[in-house]
């Protein structure tokens, strides 16, 4: 339908598509966003983590939260994995959730927010107070048409502040809020749009919280913050930016600073974000989402920082679809550099042929030096390639499989089949493991 109209009437009537499907599903619901505070996550990478920390530091603090992001929903402590293959699901699921949320009696409740969603007015209808903007790097590029309009469909969430219904939370009045990250060179940006107060973190930069002293010690991360030592329980120091808005926004929320932090260090999975799968193989498996040129950097660092002198072993793969092709070298680059294997596999090949993606990150190993059926392999079937990396592994060696994170379907020849990377790689490890008793 919405390629249909976008093909005989153009934007302008697809744009009206999408605003009357979101106000008939916000009428539909009867507003919920209007009595629940809503904190919006946005960025390339970090939002979906972000978002999860966000709900522990808020409940520990005793506020029943909830979430909408791309790996999970939230309704207090009930989880379920997000099935809908989109990080915002439709507007008339989106104000369903909202509207059950409020129901369960959820105080806040925290979206991540996507640009495409953005565009296509899936937020239209929801109340936020809270708006945190993690980090902007190329992403999307080919259906915004270039970087800026990327960036500037983002800036979409922060302008909605201004404009939003005042809210009260324990009886006190919430200050519209913008949080952002200082160490990325967009956060101006973002911070020129109208709010109550804004929030600065960083860890490079100067800024409102400056996460200080940071160590990881066998992918346990800790941080100091304003005398406070702030631990985290998830591999990767690419995590402080990711804790540091929940502490902001328990801080907004004026909650107990030291509960807030607590519950950081509660946090042991996210679903899909670094994510240890259990093995008893004497090597380390890992599922992470990432999917881009930063994510995959530090996909490879954390990887390297567990593995010590063993080896990194590493199954990656893109989208097609015609989504970011640029991207594919640059992945290719990093874990030929940074990997001692490399398997290029399918992640969502959409309608197109699944072999000259996977080849566009091969070759780019090559060009730095991976020998292909040496230590770089193409292999298309994801599971085979699943298989070709636990085979690969010896003592203290640390696999991660990227770009699927937890997500549970695969789109390959323009259908749809049901996937979960990490109930694949744990039957694989299984099998393996009877094989040896």
């Amino acid at each position: 339908m919405k390629s249909f109209l976008k093909k005989i009437f153009g934007r302008k009537v697809l744009h009206l598509y999408h605003l009357t499907f979101a106000y008939l599903a916000t009428i539909f619901y009867h507003f919920p966003s209007k009595k629940i505070i809503v904190i919006g996550v946005t960025g390339t990478k970090g939002k979906t983590s972000t978002a999860n920390f966000i709900w522990s530091a808020l409940s520990n603090c005793g506020v029943k939260t909830g979430i909408i992001s791309t790996a999970n929903i939230r309704i207090g402590d009930f989880e379920q994995v997000n099935d809908f293959h989109m990080t915002m699901p439709g507007r008339f699921s989106i104000q369903k959730f909202l509207r059950k949320m409020l129901r369960e009696k959820c105080e806040c409740v925290i979206v991540e927010i996507t640009s495409q969603g953005l565009v296509q007015s899936r937020h239209i209808g929801i109340d936020f107070d809270i708006a945190v903007f993690t980090n902007l790097s190329p992403e999307h590029i080919e259906s915004h048409g270039n970087f800026e309009n990327y960036k500037k469909a983002k800036s979409i969430l922060f302008d909605t502040l201004s404009k939003s219904k005042q809210k009260f939370f324990k009886g006190k009045k919430v200050l519209k809020t913008i949080i952002a990250n200082a160490d990325d060179e967009n956060a101006d940006y973002y911070l020129a749009s109208k709010a109550d107060q804004k929030i600065t973190y960083s860890v490079k930069e100067d800024s409102d919280m400056q996460a200080k002293n940071s160590s990881e010690v066998d992918g346990k991360v800790s941080f100091v913050l304003d005398d406070k030592k702030v631990e985290i329980s998830i591999p990767g120091q690419f995590n402080i930016w990711n804790a540091l808005p929940a502490i902001a926004v328990a801080k907004v929320l004026n909650l107990d600073m030291n509960q807030a932090i607590e519950g950081i260090k509660k946090i042991t999975k996210i679903p899909g974000r670094m994510e240890e799968i259990p093995c008893n193989l004497g090597f380390r498996v890992f599922v992470d989402y990432a999917h881009e040129k930063n994510s995959m950097t530090w996909a490879v660092k954390t990887s390297r920082n567990l593995a010590l002198q063993n080896k990194v072993i590493i199954l990656l793969g893109a989208e097609g679809g015609g989504r970011d092709k640029v991207k594919r070298k640059d992945m290719g680059e990093i874990v030929g550099r940074g990997a001692d294997y490399v398997i290029c596999s399918n992640v969502d090949p959409y309608e197109d042929d699944p072999l000259p993606i996977a080849d566009d990150i091969a070759l780019a190993a090559e060009s730095v030096g991976k020998k292909r059926e040496e230590n770089l392999f193409v292999i298309l079937d994801r599971r085979e390639g699943i298989k070709k990396a636990l085979s690969l592994a010896g003592l203290g060696d640390v696999i991660m499989f990227t770009g699927k994170g937890a997500e549970q379907s695969m789109i390959i020849g323009g259908k749809t089949i049901p996937w979960d990377d990490r109930e694949v790689v744990l039957e694989e490890i299984k099998k393996i493991e009877d094989a040896k008793k």
